[in-house]
């Protein structure tokens, strides 16, 4: 604390006693081998002497230099008074000398102890003429110097100035053998430190030992350190000096708190460890078993807790600026943020590994990143009502932060998240997300996600929606969920895959472009029907997909197929409305159907191509338009428009009839050869395999037997026969080619 020869006070009081038990012994010599004198002083008093000197060189310099005012030996008891008394020990170098000071000593020959009830004053480092260097003074009372072990005691109170500061104890020991000074109660010192640089600190214990040869004050069994805004409060600490300087402070059981500029903050272990500057600033706090630090701002309160901390300090003039801190052993990281007039309240959050860093910002006051050198879990718990929690495992973590030791991003590898939903919405199913990579981007402001992006290996579920792709973005602010990179979404209506899909998290509705791919599921299998039935399965594929209204309105762009079992449609564009059980297509459309009757030996193939077509479920009626053209088995039927009535038998579905318009031509090819008739219009019966021609002027040719005209037509395919209809001014004509 005050060096090396400025804990000597007591033991250069002891000095004194040394001196005076030396000429006591010499001056018995000298009585017993001089002859008998007559008594001249006082009965009871064996010599007396004033302004009494005495001194000792060592080699050729001044060793010890003794002055006082009177001495006398007293015989009974016997012992020596000395009164005014001085010493003065003078430094082996012989430029500087301690000075020793007390108005009345005793010493007891018997029990070689000198004793000295007044104040006794200790000067250390003086140099002749009144100059010093490192000047050390102690002033005490009721000093006791045992000759025999040179130990010098009092208890009584006790102070003391030196250069680096001042302070006072009760009761205090130095033991010269140990180099050991002990102040027994009731330390205080005020510690100013070197350079004008320096803040002061105040020391307080119950005890304080210090040892000289190793340059250490232990502080017992508790102590306090104060210095500006700072305190701690300890229980057994020890003080480690270097050069006159407390570089090191060790206590146990600890607790500190400092008022900063931007707040509070606190510590506390069960072992804390400070090392200083030689200016006494703090550059370095280690913190072990349960240990916890504390920060309380106007923006929120952090609480870090760990089986170790290590913080590290930047000393500058006449302060310390946190520069990054480690905590190591079930860390864990709470940040609860501090309600705002006009603002919402952010999200507390909790972060928790086996290693955490904290990285801060120039000037020491807002973090900049905290990391996990480990495995690590980091939770967002809301602080209203209705907001989800949200979970990140991760193998590491990295949050960077904005101004107000706010949020600003949070970085991932290795990842699984999970998001709980809001009391609100305690049906709604969690969501958990994996990948290799997440990125989580916040409201700089508001502290709130914004948008979270993971890549490489993302997985999502959510209930029994689940999707993959090598790159998932989450809009918070839209609840759209961007899928790319081989995406894939699936759940109990069905899946969906392509290269970009975007997926509407609050409708299910998604939006998928490049290559799509989609299944829509049966909701219930005894209900059959066609390809454009909720009951019913079928497949799809697209260069683009968009749903609405909850996936009831589908939407196919670009190349568009889609097929049911044996039923296949083709287009440029289809829209399905599955709440009003409508289809629509258009461009390049090709609609083909594989009917399968019952005992027929082979099911019969139906195209159709055109370049519109509204296909209405309720009424199981398909109206094609824009030069459509029929195919089936050996007919097929051209016109304008053609509308196709269904019929479901079990599990099948066939044709019922078809009613071509607009200027119609049908041509049928057998065995037998080519015939094609045209009309006005055109009715198919498909069970029957007829065909019904009016309107117009009906007329059916056969190159090879001739032609039929007439009012109306019926065409019997299966068996090649016509019967022929004529009317007013239209009469039925008939022309046969000889074979």
């Amino acid at each position: 604390m005050w060096g090396k020869r400025g804990l000597l006070p007591l033991a250069i009081f002891g000095i004194v006693a040394a001196v005076a038990f030396t000429y006591w012994e010499r001056r018995q010599a000298q009585l017993r081998q001089r002859p008998v004198q007559p008594a001249v002083l006082p009965a009871g008093v064996g010599a007396a002497a004033q302004d009494w000197q005495w001194s000792r060189n060592i080699g050729d310099r001044p060793g010890v230099e003794i002055r006082a005012r009177t001495f006398r030996h007293l015989q009974d008891p016997e012992r020596i008074e000395l009164e005014q008394v001085e010493l003065r020990l003078h430094h082996a170098d012989g430029t500087r000398f301690d000075q020793v000071r007390c108005g009345r000593a005793v010493f007891d020959p018997a029990r070689a102890v000198l004793y000295s009830e007044g104040e006794v004053e200790f000067v250390m480092g003086l140099r002749p003429g009144g100059a010093h260097a490192r000047l050390v003074w102690i002033q005490t009372s009721g000093v006791t110097f045992d000759n025999r072990t040179g130990r010098a005691s009092t208890e009584r109170a006790a102070r003391f100035r030196l250069e680096e500061g001042e302070g006072s104890a009760v009761g205090a020991s130095y033991d010269p053998g140990s180099r050991e000074l002990h102040l027994r109660s009731q330390v205080e010192l005020n510690w100013r430190g070197r350079g004008p640089g320096s803040r002061p600190m105040r020391l307080q214990a119950g005890e304080l030992i210090y040892k000289e040869n190793d340059a250490l004050i232990l502080l017992l069994p508790w102590a306090r350190l104060h210095r500006g805004d700072a305190a701690i409060d300890a229980a057994d600490t020890i003080v480690v000096l270097r050069e006159g300087s407390i570089r090191r402070i060790e206590a146990r059981r600890a607790r500190g708190r400092e008022r900063r500029q931007g707040g509070l903050w606190s510590f506390a272990a069960d072992h804390l460890y400070l090392d200083l500057t030689p200016e006494g600033e703090l550059e370095k706090l280690t913190a072990e078993g349960e240990a916890r630090v504390e920060s309380a701002t106007a923006a929120a309160r952090t609480v870090a807790t760990a089986a170790r901390m290590d913080l590290l300090f930047e000393p500058r003039a006449r302060a310390t600026i946190l520069r990054s801190a480690l905590a190591a052993g079930n860390a864990t990281l709470v940040t609860e943020p501090v309600p705002r007039p006009g603002s919402s309240l952010p999200d507390a959050r909790r972060l928790a590994s086996e290693v955490i860093q904290l990285e801060m910002r120039p000037g020491g006051e807002e973090i900049e990143q905290v990391r996990t050198e480990t495995p690590g879990t980091l939770e967002f718990v809301p602080n209203r009502k209705g907001k989800p929690l949200r979970r990140v495992q991760a193998e590491r973590l990295w949050i960077n932060y904005g101004q107000a030791n706010r949020v600003r991003s949070v970085r991932a590898v290795d990842v699984v998240t999970r998001t709980e939903p809001g009391s609100d919405a305690a049906q709604q199913p969690p969501i958990e997300t994996r990948s290799r990579d997440l990125l989580a981007l916040f409201d700089p402001a508001a502290g709130e996600l914004v948008r979270l992006e993971q890549w490489n290996d993302f997985q999502y579920r959510e209930g029994s929606r689940e999707a993959r792709a090598g790159r998932g973005v989450l809009d918070q602010v839209s609840a759209k969920l961007l899928l790319e990179q081989s995406a894939r979404v699936w759940d109990a209506q069905g899946s969906i895959a392509a290269e970009r899909i975007e997926l509407d998290r609050a409708t299910g509705d998604v939006i998928a472009e490049g290559r799509v791919r989609s299944t829509s599921r049966s909701r219930q299998k005894d209900r059959p029907s066609t390809i454009v039935s909720r009951e019913e399965n079928f497949e799809a594929q697209a260069d683009r997909m968009q749903t609405f209204a909850g996936r009831s309105r589908v939407l196919y762009e670009g190349r568009v197929q889609l097929w049911q079992g044996s039923e296949r449609l083709e287009a440029d564009r289809v829209e399905i409305d599955r709440a009003a059980r409508r289809l629509w297509a258009e461009g390049n459309l090709v609609s083909r159907f594989a009917e399968r009757r019952p005992g027929a030996a082979r099911p019969t193939l139906l195209t159709v191509r055109a370049g519109r077509l509204l296909y209405d479920e309720s009424e199981r009626m398909a109206h094609y338009s824009g030069g459509v053209r029929l195919r089936r088995e050996e007919l097929e039927i051209e016109a304008p428009e053609l509308r196709a009535w269904f019929r479901q038998t079990g599990e099948e579905t066939t044709l019922e009839r078809a009613l071509a318009s607009g200027g119609v031509r049908l041509t049928h090819r057998s065995g037998r050869g080519a015939r094609t008739g045209s009309a006005e219009m055109a009715e198919y019966f498909a069970p029957e395999e007829r065909a019904v021609l009016n309107g117009g002027t009906p007329v059916v040719e056969d190159a090879a037997k001739g032609l039929a005209r007439g009012r109306r037509i019926s065409w019997r395919l299966r068996d090649d026969t016509l019967e022929v209809e004529g009317g007013p001014g239209q009469p039925a004509l008939s022309r046969l080619r000889r074979q």
